[in-house]
């Protein structure tokens, strides 16, 4: 039996401001798929319009995507191992998330972790300190909740 490929994908509202904040959370890299999709362009098959241009690399307009540095990439310039993909939709997030992401770090690092992740735009909401462990709580730019222990 194989295993399933997963990737995460957040709804956002500005997809590419929150793959920027979440590239530098995790140590994630922007997917490099600006001669894939210029080539689409430039065939015809996809307007100019559904594209952005983020830091002198063409984009699709309302995906943004990271990949972990040490997996693979396809012919696209796509990851194939571990992904994250922001959406854009049009509604703010509005309600406390059903799933999230859990950053781990240990003991000795949580506090600088906490601070750094504050520096790139997080906001912290709490500190969960109990019999099942010490975390921190934080929020990304656009209300996600997640973890630092």
């Amino acid at each position: 039996m194989v295993a399933i490929r997963t990737q995460v994908v957040f709804d956002a509202t500005e997809p590419h401001a929150q793959a920027a904040f979440w590239a530098e959370a995790l140590h994630y890299e922007h997917e490099d798929i600006d001669a894939f999709v210029r080539g689409l362009v430039s065939a015809g098959h996809v307007p100019v319009e559904a594209t952005i241009e983020v830091g002198g690399r063409r984009r699709w307009r309302s995906l943004a995507s990271l990949r972990h540095p040490d997996d693979p990439v396809d012919e696209r310039g796509a990851g194939v191992g571990r992904r994250i993909l922001f959406q854009a939709v049009p509604e703010t997030k509005t309600l406390k998330n059903r799933v999230h992401l859990d950053l781990v770090v240990g003991p000795a690092e949580r506090d600088a972790e906490v601070e750094r992740l504050v520096a790139l735009g997080a906001t912290v909401t709490g500190v969960h300190d109990g019999d099942d462990g010490r975390w921190t709580l934080l929020v990304d730019p656009e209300g996600n909740e997640f973890d630092v222990s």
